[in-house]
């Protein structure tokens, strides 16, 4: 019976075992059916800023704000149009003498000139006022905020990716520990029944052993799910149909910069900053705007052309029917119901918001540049650690599979080793990537990424 158990034992491992390679087989097959795109970290980069629909509708903002801005400074200029118009009113019957011995029928609206007028100008007309030197300010600050706000999500992009980056790149090489880790448990299995059979060490060995190879079984196929799930979600961003075979190629890493290298760049170059920063020069020229309500508008047009009772450059007794007019009109408001006063306690209101953002934003970047440098630093410092780890781990199930070997050490003692082995490769992977992404994460509030 005891046989029989372990025999049925023994097929499920083995079945596990063999679905487990199999999955890993099915994934380099994948991989392996269409050449594979080496993407290094600015390839990735670059590939989202393409397909990252956020960063488009930021990126379109932008350039939104500056056509703004265009049309802000053209409201500026005089403009110019070609007016051409034919107004027919209903005559009286009568007739009214025009020149020496001429005469036109009399129009019947007294605000008309003609019963046939022809109008062909050209007219140029220019409105100076503050309010048009601020509009062309606010969508120059408008469109400063907009940059800001495209630097803001293009370093988002960035921290995603530089995320996904890294912890596909992580889960790769955890699918790595996971197949070194259940390859060791095949063999420890394998010894244990030799010395089983051998009568060097009791069935309890074997059992144990066998645990532990379904475990390492279980968590190569958990790996081998996560590298793929890591893959996909970063193939999303990179190509049109998230199944492309592709591979990662990770660049040297950089040093850690200066602490106030960091405190420096992160001063003139952090987006927040300067996003909060426009935000508040625009609501101060809002505050502008608002009050230039109640200063005057120069309006001035200027019109050559025609306007008669015939299209024609003379008229029947000889006279030029081209000539020009010029207006000038001087707008002072005087009383709409307190609309004006209201509009610039909105303009304030909102002018004290945004100093409240620029303040916030500050005490964060504050805190932020701390917090990253320090877990850059940390980070940095245990790598040696956890190599030194993943060593001494190493060295330390080589010794204990001699010495059960031997007879000198327990089954216990050897699976606790390999657990302590894998446990060091995993968090060395996990090290690996916190110091990445803490780096990365540096890199991106100073603007160097």
């Amino acid at each position: 019976m005891r046989i029989f158990v372990a025999g049925k034992a023994l097929l499920c491992i083995g079945l596990a075992s063999a679905s487990a390679v199999a999955s890993a087989q099915q994934v380099q097959a994948a991989g392996a059916a269409a050449p594979a795109s080496a993407i290094t970290l600015d390839q990735a980069i670059s590939r989202a800023k393409a397909n990252e629909p956020n960063f488009a509708a930021a990126m379109a903002a932008s350039g939104v704000s500056k056509l703004d801005r265009s049309i802000a400074r053209s409201a500026l200029l005089p403009s110019v149009i070609y007016h051409n118009q034919f107004l027919y009113t209903q005559g009286t019957g009568a007739l009214t003498p025009v020149g020496p011995a001429g005469t036109v029928p009399t129009p019947r609206f007294i605000a008309n000139n003609a019963v046939h007028e022809y109008t062909s100008q050209g007219v140029v007309s220019e409105t100076i006022g503050l309010q048009q030197f601020t509009a062309l300010a606010r969508a120059s600050a408008a469109a400063s905020l907009a940059s800001a706000n495209l630097e803001i999500a293009r370093r988002g992009l960035v921290s995603t990716v530089v995320s996904l980056f890294y912890t596909s790149l992580a889960t790769e090489n955890k699918v790595a520990v996971a197949q070194r880790a259940a390859s060791e448990a095949d063999g420890f299995v394998t010894q244990a029944e030799q010395r089983e059979t051998a009568r060097e060490g009791a069935h309890a060995d074997v059992v144990k052993a066998q645990l532990q190879q379904q475990q390492r079984s279980r968590d190569l196929a958990d790996a081998i799910v996560q590298a793929q799930k890591a893959r996909l979600d970063l193939g999303v961003l990179l190509f049109p149909d998230p199944r492309s075979p592709y591979t990662l190629t990770m660049a040297a890493t950089p040093p850690l910069p200066a602490r106030t290298d960091v405190e420096a760049a992160a001063a003139q170059h952090n987006p927040e900053l300067q996003s909060a920063l426009a935000s508040l020069h625009e609501s101060n020229l809002g505050v502008t705007a608002a009050r230039a309500a109640y200063l005057p508008d120069l309006s001035l047009d200027f019109a050559y052309g025609i306007d008669a009772a015939q299209f024609a450059t003379r008229n029947p007794e000889g006279f030029r029917n081209l000539g020009y007019s010029a207006t000038a009109t001087l707008d002072i408001p005087v009383w709409d119901w307190f609309a004006t006063q209201h509009r610039v306690k909105q303009s304030q209101i909102l002018q004290h918001a945004a100093r409240v953002v620029l303040s916030s934003t500050q005490r964060q970047l504050i805190a932020q540049l701390d917090e990253f440098y320090a877990e850059a630093v940390t980070a940095r410092g245990q790598l040696e650690s956890l190599n030194l780890s993943v060593q001494t781990a190493a060295e330390s199930l080589r010794l204990t599979r001699l010495r059960y070997t031997a007879g000198e050490a327990t089954v216990l003692e050897v699976v606790d080793a390999e657990n302590s082995l894998t446990t060091a490769e995993l968090a060395r992977e996990d090290g690996t990537i916190r110091y990445q992404i803490s780096l990365a994460n540096l890199q991106l509030l100073t603007g160097t990424i």
